[in-house]
């Protein structure tokens, strides 16, 4: 199942005027491609959440000067309609799994968006993913989009 997880990096920044853009230009400079991102903050502190097309490399650049953290995901195609989320969070529901974050982005593909998903097992997502038919995006798909 490992070969169905994207590698997602979580970079720690500090809540300053700055501080994103400086991670975006490091990532920039060193040829890597972000292919999608979240950003939450606090007062004190904001996380990055993002998916490149090299994690590794973008892992290695990054921890030289941030904290960084690889987590696996989960990416998803749904359908890029009115209730194309719901009917996967659905889905997840009567599966009994509870979801840490989620985030989304569209891409080439006409009428589809690429849903992506964290939960503490990610094992049981995948199970449930596949039993539902709900088509799972393999990480070099996701890397290369």
């Amino acid at each position: 199942m490992n070969n169905m997880k994207v590698k997602q990096l979580s970079i720690f920044l500090q809540n300053k005027k700055g501080s994103l853009y400086d991670v975006l230009e490091t990532l920039s400079e060193h040829d890597i491609n972000i292919k999608a991102l979240s950003l939450a903050d606090t007062s004190d502190f904001g996380i990055l959440r993002v998916v490149v097309d090299n994690p590794q490399k973008g892992e290695k650049i990054l921890e030289e000067n941030y904290l960084v953290k690889t987590t696996d995901i989960v990416a998803i195609e749904m359908t890029d309609s009115p209730g194309g989320l719901s009917s996967v969070l659905k889905t997840i529901k009567e599966n009994n799994l509870d979801l840490e974050y989620l985030y989304a982005f569209t891409h080439d593909k006409k009428d589809k968006a690429i849903l992506l998903l964290h939960t503490d097992n990610l094992n049981a997502l995948i199970d449930a993913l596949i039993k539902n038919e709900i088509v799972i995006v393999p990480p070099e798909e996701v890397y290369n989009l």
